[in-house]
């Protein structure tokens, strides 16, 4: 029989499938349809330290093998979160990782402060640095090492592991995810949605009403899969949380023989809720066709 047990650094769970950031709310809402402690852990939706109202209407929209979005991290803050939904989602037994994000460097430090009374079961807090930063338009910070490593630097006062989440959408994503681990970080999480757009050929307008927005779905699995592997192939030692597009039990072996140590789903879960636990199921039973016995056995194997 297979552990399906995995290590992300210092933090040990029990499952290699977690959900993913901004698709399974900020509690229990997944509670209906799974059991969220069968999973390694519930990533919770990016939390700004205050309410932020996030972007005009439309938000969302279909795309031939996902969706496109631009919600705009809506919520009401680290501390409704703490005191209002995390309780619920703790009683579901669920390990839980905290996600911030902010639109300056001192946006994160709060953020990451606000979370140091969270309580153990929070056993790690994902940095979502791939967001547009106020203090240099130009470039999200995810898109430059320097600004990267000065996040995560600011956010040491959460008390906890730290993830940094990064964005496909550059050529330096190996250095970057470099400069996040010099600077504090004891994985990164690989990756963010990929910059794209709908015009409606009716109106011959965008059909977002932020216009622009992030790709995610199985359209972008191959990306995710290039990106932990570039990562791995460049910085062997740094743990990685595989995300992006996967579907099935074969998603998850492939995001770990490219060098994950655990991976995320997220997209998958609109059209069925117990994705999660379904892909779950998909790649035990994998591991047990194919004699593997831990999941550390496929971390990296397809580096020759």
């Amino acid at each position: 029989m297979t552990s399906l047990t995995t290590e992300v650094g210092s933090v040990r769970l029990g499952a290699a499938v977690l959900t993913a950031s901004g698709t399974a709310g900020h509690g229990a809402e997944f509670a209906h349809y799974l059991r969220p402690d069968e999973l390694g852990a519930v990533v919770v939706k990016s939390m700004r330290v205050e309410a932020w109202a996030g972007n005009p209407p439309p938000r969302v929209h279909p795309t031939a093998a996902g969706m496109i979005n631009s919600v705009g991290l809506q919520g009401k803050g680290v501390a409704h979160w703490l005191t209002d939904e995390l309780p619920d989602l703790l009683a579901t037994g669920a390990t839980v990782v905290a996600s911030i994000w902010g639109n300056s460097v001192d946006d994160y430090r709060a953020a990451a402060d606000a979370l140091a009374v969270a309580p153990p079961e929070v056993v790690a807090v994902e940095i979502n640095v791939s967001c547009p930063n106020l203090e240099d338009r130009a470039k999200m910070f995810a898109h430059s090492a320097a600004a990267t490593a000065e996040v995560i630097a600011a956010t040491g006062g959460c008390g906890r592991p730290r993830w940094a989440k990064l964005s496909p959408n550059t050529a330096d994503l190996p250095e970057i995810a470099a400069a996040a681990a010099a600077a504090g970080a004891e994985a990164v999480v690989l990756t963010n949605t990929v910059l794209g757009m709908v015009i409606d050929t009716e109106t011959r307008r965008p059909v977002l009403g932020a216009k622009r927005g992030g790709l995610s779905g199985a359209a972008i699995h191959p990306v995710a899969v290039r990106a932990v592997y570039d990562v791995h192939e460049a910085e062997p030692d740094l743990p990685i949380v595989g995300v992006g597009g996967a579907c099935a039990g074969s998603d998850v072996v492939e995001f770990l023989l490219a060098g994950a140590c655990a991976v995320e789903v997220g997209t998958a879960t609109f059209a069925d809720p117990r994705a999660p636990r379904r892909i779950l199921g998909e790649f035990h039973e994998w591991c047990d066709r194919h004699g593997v016995t831990e999941v550390a056995e496929l971390i990296g194997a397809a580096h020759g």
